[in-house]
């Protein structure tokens, strides 16, 4: 009865912040008989993270607008439909999603039940997260996770169990890589593939790698236009992740796709050879403002000395990749400084130049694209070939534009520079595709557990 009551409540409260709707799960019977021709239909199980609501920032065609949310009673749910809804209400392009809401301690097994769906999205908690892929593919359903699937070196057998089951079943199971959907992180990849411009990736050594990839990141930020309110657990890493089998994910992902384009790749092929963890300070003031919560909860003790608390949301690993030097990178800070965001650094070192991405405040904090250390060729004759390649490309109007006598600025115009929270509908839409031909690409799946396999190895490795 608690689970209803939470459950009708909650709808009450939404339904008074406008039109768009939630209900519950006994108003769901008087099924339109036009959902009988949606391809997907959601079920979005555990929403802790605000990623799961970003899945539905967009309506997609396929999709049915009725979405069926399986969660524990508490805050994490109802912040989901509250962000559903404000895309339901928004001037400009607004969704129609038809939130159903289940609400109780049994969510998950309720979920295995009703069936409702055949797509379970996950993006939350993610020590729980391996169980939920588990369980939901064994169910037959198709998953789509947001990273990471899993944090723990142990849970990888769990996942490599999942892939075998989903290609058994003739299901899906695939991961939310959004940077992949960045522009200059796109050019860099496809300059990295012209041999005129960029030669060949180099080896590289320990100290010099070929690739390295670093991240930034901050605990308070805005999100969808409000300052973005963090669950009290995200900053438990037994339960969201250490910083380096969390944001990681995202940076071997992209080391791999740039550097081994749609190649199977195999854990055989990773040699990790050294990784480190360290801690971020958060003040109990700081702690308020991301939370809510005027203390640390109890769970987070352990990790809480003078009155701070410290996260080990950092972490770094230098590793060898089909023996390619490549270099990883995370750090958590509290805040961005003004004007400020979360950065993303990123180097390619070719035979030809450097292609490096960089998005400090010289950049004004938004991603550029430079090629740099051009190698034994004329600088004027080499950009030249440059704007030739870059003209050829999918994208028009990008040029070259010289900094000094051995680097060049690539300009991109203000149509490509897609927002983060955009690229969720773009991975959606990916995944939408994969759908329709009933599999993943075999090198899609490599590449998942070879990436997962590289992430959890470091945590190993960090924590010897």
């Amino acid at each position: 009865m608690k689970k209803w009551l939470v459950l009708i409540l909650a709808t009450l409260v939404l339904e008074s912040c406008g039109s768009g709707g939630s209900k519950n799960q006994s108003d769901s019977k008087s099924e339109d008989p036009m959902e009988k021709s949606y391809q997907v239909r959601l079920m979005t199980v555990d929403p802790g993270h605000f990623h799961a609501a970003l899945v539905q920032k967009k309506m997609y065609d396929q999709v049915s607008p009725e979405v069926h949310v399986y969660a524990p009673e508490g805050p994490d749910y109802m912040q989901h439909i509250e962000r559903i809804n404000s895309y339901n209400n928004r001037s400009a392009d607004p969704t129609e999603w038809n939130e159903v809401i289940y609400a109780g301690p049994d969510f998950l097994e309720r979920m295995l039940e009703d069936r409702p769906g055949n797509v379970v999205v996950l993006s939350g908690n993610n020590r729980k997260k391996a169980e939920y892929i588990l369980k939901s593919i064994n169910a037959g359903f198709s998953v789509l996770a947001d990273k990471p699937m899993i944090i723990y070196p142990e849970d990888y057998l769990k996942l490599e169990q999942a892939f075998f089951m989903a290609e058994d079943k003739g299901i899906l199971l695939y991961d939310i890589m959004t940077e992949r959907y960045e522009v200059t992180t796109i050019l860099q990849k496809m300059l990295s593939l012209n041999e005129e411009i960029f030669g060949k990736l180099v080896t590289g050594t320990k100290e010099e790698p070929a690739v390295s990839k670093i991240s930034v990141h901050h605990f308070s930020k805005i999100v969808s236009g409000s300052p973005l309110l963090r669950p009290a657990w995200f900053f438990d890493v037994e339960q969201q992740g250490e910083g380096i089998v969390d944001v990681t994910t995202h940076l071997v992902d992209l080391i791999q796709w740039e550097c081994f384009p749609e190649q199977i790749l195999y854990p055989s092929d990773i040699n990790m050879v050294e990784a480190k963890r360290w801690a971020t300070v958060i003040s109990r003031e700081q702690f308020r403002g991301v939370t809510g919560l005027d203390e640390f909860p109890d769970y987070l003790q352990k990790d809480v000395k003078n009155g701070k608390l410290s996260v080990f949301a950092n972490g770094e690993m230098t590793y060898q990749i089909k023996g390619i030097w490549a270099k990883v990178s995370v750090t958590w800070n509290y805040q961005a400084p003004p004007g400020g965001g979360d950065t993303h650094y990123s180097v390619m070192h070719g035979t030809g130049c450097d292609l490096v991405i960089k998005q400090g405040a010289e950049e004004g904090y938004l991603p550029t694209l430079y090629i740099e250390n051009i190698k034994g060729k004329n600088f004027s004759d080499f950009t030249l070939r440059l704007q030739e390649v870059l003209t050829a490309l999918p994208y028009d109007s990008i040029k070259a534009e010289t900094i000094d006598d051995n680097a060049v600025k690539i300009s991109i115009p203000s149509k490509y520079r897609i927002t983060h929270e955009e690229h969720f509908g773009q991975v959606t839409e990916k995944f939408l595709e994969y759908m329709k031909t009933g599999r993943l690409p075999e090198w899609e799946i490599s590449g998942m557990l070879t990436k997962y396999f590289t992430t959890t190895g470091a945590l190993k490795k960090a924590k010897e």
